[in-house]
């Protein structure tokens, strides 16, 4: 087997880097195939590096390779964010029980300081504050649930629905409803209620039965409102 240089491992993760940061802005656009000449051009990166970069993301659901052919920049369907959803809501259940007995006082003062954040972060129209916000908000208990890799994959699912590119528009009630879910969360975290509180965090803030009204206005309704159609 030949291992890979420290150096060859680096210049992959940059590269892959570089290219979620393309996502993230628009720059590579869902439905959009890459050619690598000019991609890897414009990085200015050997096709080595690229060719690690892109295997990752493929992986991670943000690209399909075909040989000969080039990297079709996926698009995020109604069926892709339901399967999501069911994913994330089950890994933040168990999350959620994991860390609970670490949590303490101070977790949950926390996450109660981060959804009053962002209740006045809307109030500000201030969007992409509440955005920090929100992500801090569930990784108290994520990263209290001492288990890297359920942290590694939420947070991989996390920015292939919020950085696809990441949107500017959002919808407000939704996000209001969303602070008034995380109060309920916090309830019963304070009331040791663990069952509870992972039930509520699976069945209500990640059900996409629950949120699908909300999620068809802010992935769907919103692109054709932008792009004209």
């Amino acid at each position: 087997m030949i291992m890979k240089s420290d150096s060859d491992q680096t210049m992959s993760r940059l590269v892959y880097e570089r290219l979620k940061n393309l996502l993230n802005d628009g720059k590579l656009r869902p439905g959009q195939f890459m050619d690598l000449n000019v991609l890897g051009a414009e990085l200015g990166m050997s096709r080595t590096p690229l060719r690690d970069a892109l295997i990752r993301l493929e992986a991670e659901g943000f690209v399909t390779v075909f040989p000969r052919r080039g990297v079709l920049v996926n698009a995020l369907e109604l069926g892709d964010i339901r399967d999501l959803y069911e994913v994330i809501g089950a890994l933040e259940a168990q999350a959620v029980l994991s860390a609970l007995p670490g949590l303490g006082k101070e977790g949950i003062a926390r996450m109660r300081e981060l959804d009053a954040s962002m209740r006045r972060a809307l109030d500000d129209d201030d969007f992409s504050r509440y955005y920090d916000d929100n992500l801090r908000f569930h990784d108290i208990y994520l990263e209290r649930s001492g288990n890297g890799e359920l942290l590694r994959t939420v947070r991989t699912m996390k920015e292939r629905l919020y950085d696809f590119p990441r949107r500017k528009a959002y919808v407000r009630e939704w996000e209001a409803a969303s602070c008034g879910e995380h109060a309920e969360l916090v309830r019963l975290l304070e009331s040791g209620d663990g069952p509870a509180a992972a039930a509520y965090v699976r069945d209500v803030h990640w059900s996409f039965a629950v949120q699908e009204p909300f999620v068809t206005r802010y992935y769907f309704a919103l692109g054709r409102d932008r792009e004209g159609r």
